[in-house]
Parts: structure tokens; C-alpha cells; sequence
């Protein structure tokens, strides 16, 4: 009974780093080519490959050490590269954000 629950958590475990590869490779998928050169991050393909492997290894290989590789080139992309990203992208992912009454040079205030 003991390993029944072990197993069932090292499962949970296992599928928390799946999607968290997932969401950081869809994540830098979705950024500009150009906001990577900006920020002085690493370029567009070297980001999706590592976390596409980290996603590869999470999906087809269950051996824990290669998955904590993964783990660990996911945090970075979300604690170092994305925040990096998002600044240079103006504070906001692709296609979200901005008022209704944002101009493409800056917000339009009427003429006030």
C-alpha cells in the first residue's frame, strides 16, 4: 500500500513537469524572434529546442535525472527569459493587453 502511494505520487510528480515543459515551450513559442535578440536572451530555436527535448524526455523517458534537467531549463526560461521578454515586448505576450483606445504610438487621449 505504501508504494502504491509512492508510485501514484512520483506519477503526479511526473505529470506537473510534463505540462510545466509543456506551458514554457508554447510560451516561447509565442515570442517574437526579434524580442529574443532584444533582451539579449539566447536566440528563438535555441529556447524551443531545449524545452521541446524537456518535453520529449518528460514524455518518453521516465528516468527522473533527465527530467530534472528538464525541470531546471523550464524554471530558467520562466524566472530569467520570459520576464526579460515581457519587458522588451512592451509588458504584455503577443496579442494580449493594451486599452481599447491605444494608438499604434501610445495611448490616444482625445487631443487633451
Amino acid at each position: 500500500m505504501l508504494m502504491q502511494g509512492f508510485n501514484n505520487f512520483m506519477g503526479l510528480l511526473y505529470l506537473a513537469m510534463l505540462a510545466f515543459a509543456v506551458v514554457a515551450f508554447v510560451m516561447a513559442a509565442l515570442f517574437r524572434e526579434d524580442a529574443y535578440r532584444a533582451a539579449d536572451k539566447q536566440n528563438k530555436g535555441f529556447w524551443l529546442i531545449i524545452l521541446g527535448v524537456a518535453v520529449a524526455v518528460n514524455f518518453l523517458v521516465p528516468m527522473l535525472f533527465l527530467q530534472i534537467a528538464g525541470l531546471i531549463a523550464s524554471i530558467v526560461f520562466f524566472v530569467d527569459v520570459r520576464p526579460a521578454l515581457r519587458q522588451v515586448s512592451g509588458g504584455r505576450g503577443r496579442g494580449r493587453g493594451g486599452s481599447s483606445s491605444d494608438g499604434p504610438y501610445g495611448p490616444w487621449n482625445g487631443g487633451r
